[in-house]
């Protein structure tokens, strides 16, 4: 194909990818298989191989095509990004109400909005093309984040119309995502600006963060409603909202939301005069829009005495530092055990044994410890530092985690065999790994202390009844590092069968939805290392191959 030739398909690629990115993207709706989708870009990617002089940065494949960076360049925002005032009470609500009356003698109707709770990013285009993104910083000054943000298939490299403007919003995960992670980031909110804030795109896109939009800049002043419409014509997904006619409206709004059922986590939602010429005339107050409010919703946290620090071994050998507490009641549960995450978190709270503490408990996420109240430290406490644990003790503590993982419900279900059991087993040398359970005999459960003939037969029948098992419980029992539940079952829906697992390479791994490359090589090397305790295992059990 000649130069000129391949300038026009490009193009035109571009344009029909960009399309259906949109289609499926944004609005939920493909108009193409994933195949199609792939074979295009592909076709695009090989052309710009070829033709590297007509790449531009709206093209599809600069998503995940920016090189690792030393650091992140500051970048002046053309307008501040403001900080929003918080009432966590309908008296502080009503009374914010009553000063806007006050200042301008007008009622107004609002705009209500769910808080998403992210991390606040601005996007500049320039003729509707992505020309820069940054984080908030400090309101005047952030970092410039675009190829970080460019991984985010919800963000548009090209608009729908070519305008000048600036759109902002809220960067986050979804909570089904967020599990994967938890073990590392203290809620998801933290997750989603350690991914933007990383120096390789290529993390940010293993992350699978999504975006809505909440602000228009300019394109002719608009009301917050006008605003979210205007938005979505360009093509974005915008933060859910509903106008209100009154502030006990906007109340009935917030009472109503279902925040298990969201996708997302929100503390609260916006509420803003919707108009735009009063919102101007309202104007700023330090760094705060008198005609907008956050109302939000009753932290669910406590004081605490912390009593001592608990180390636990992970199933793949990462160490997590777990607070022991005084027991405290949080959501009607209580609580005596908070994630501490790592040493880097010990250190940024400063924490100590004898701290008191506050703990937050959102839903059914594990409580964190957020805040140490050292006014009320002991004397003489000491700095903690994670213990450092011997290679064959670690080893060893892996093993169990990892005989734990495979017996677990969600895995094998072998019903009975708990943490206790499987430690006496593996005490006594009866088992080396988890294949081991299948040759155990009933005689050898009653020489195990506590265990009577009866005990012992119903182990047994558990272990026996659990050999056969579906292709997804399979994968996710084998306790694969950053392999859960629904990577479990994106594997097998790809692959059908454990066999064109086994000999599937990084590439044809990445290929599968939602699995990038760091979950790909974990996969591959995985099953590069354990192939004889796999064949051990088969001649014990029965995999259901999987299809849909």
């Amino acid at each position: 194909m000649k130069a000129g030739s391949a300038k026009i398909r490009i193009q035109k690629l571009k344009k029909e990818i960009n399309q259906h990115s949109y289609f499926y993207h944004i609005l939920d709706r493909p108009q193409i298989s994933d195949a199609v989708f792939d074979s295009l870009k592909n076709e695009l990617e090989e052309l710009e191989k070829k033709f590297p002089q007509f790449i531009t940065p709206d093209s599809p494949t600069q998503r995940i095509s920016g090189k690792s960076l030393d650091k992140f360049k500051k970048v002046k925002h053309q307008h501040p990004m403001l900080s929003l005032f918080d009432a966590f009470s309908e008296s502080e609500l009503e009374d914010w109400g009553k000063r806007i009356k006050k200042l301008t003698g007008k009622i107004s109707d609002y705009y209500a909005e769910y808080k998403v709770d992210g991390l606040a990013v601005s996007l500049i285009y320039k003729k509707g093309v992505l020309v820069q993104g940054a984080t908030r910083g400090d309101g005047q000054v952030g970092e410039e984040v675009t190829q970080n943000l460019k991984t985010i298939s919800t963000i548009p490299l090209e608009l729908r119309l070519a305008v000048d403007c600036e759109v902002r919003g809220e960067v986050y995960i979804t909570k089904n995502n967020f599990k994967k992670f938890q073990a590392e980031y203290a809620n998801p909110r933290n997750l989603a600006a350690g991914s933007i804030r990383q120096l390789d795109p290529k993390i940010a896109a293993f992350r699978n963060l999504s975006f809505l939009a909440w602000q228009l800049l300019g394109i002719e002043d608009r009301s917050p409603e006008e605003e979210h419409k205007k938005l979505l014509e360009l093509g974005f997904r915008v933060v859910p909202g509903r106008r209100c006619f009154d502030l006990n409206q906007a109340r009935q709004f917030f009472n109503n939301i279902n925040r298990e059922e969201l996708e997302y986590e929100i503390d609260g939602i916006v509420i803003g005069v919707n108009d735009n010429e009063l919102l101007s005339e309202l104007g700023v107050t330090g760094k705060s829009p008198r005609g907008m409010i956050a109302y939000k919703f009753l932290g669910q946290e406590a004081a605490t005495l912390v009593k001592d620090i608990k180390v636990q071994v992970g199933r793949t050998g990462v160490l997590t530092p777990v607070a022991i507490l005084d027991p405290v009641n949080l959501q009607g549960v209580t609580i005596s055990r908070a994630t501490l995450h790592n040493q880097d978190e010990i250190d940024r709270l400063d924490l100590r044994i004898g701290d008191t503490v506050i703990v937050r408990r959102a839903g059914d996420v594990i409580p964190n410890v957020i805040k140490v109240l050292k006014g009320l430290r002991p004397k003489n406490s000491q700095k903690y530092e994670l213990p450092k644990i011997k290679e064959e003790q670690k080893q060893l503590i892996v093993k169990r985690r990892r005989i734990y993982h495979f017996a677990s419900k969600k895995a094998f279900n072998i019903e009975g065999l708990g943490p206790k059991i499987i430690d006496q087993l593996i005490d006594q040398g009866l088992i080396q790994d988890a294949a081991d359970l299948f040759s155990l005999k009933t005689g050898d459960l009653i020489l195990l202390e506590r265990f009577a003939e009866k005990s012992a037969q119903n182990i047994i029948r558990s272990i026996n009844n659990s050999r056969k098992i579906d292709l997804p419980r399979f994968i996710y029992a084998l306790g694969v590092y950053q392999t859960g539940e629904q990577t479990a079952i994106d594997l097998a829906n790809y692959f059908g069968n454990l066999e064109n697992i086994r000999n599937a390479s990084p590439e044809s791994l990445e290929s599968v939805k939602d699995i990038g490359p760091i979950v790909a090589r974990s996969v591959y090397n995985w099953f590069g290392k354990n192939q004889k305790f796999l064949d051990k295992l088969l001649r014990s059990v029965k995999i259901s191959n999987f299809f849909v």
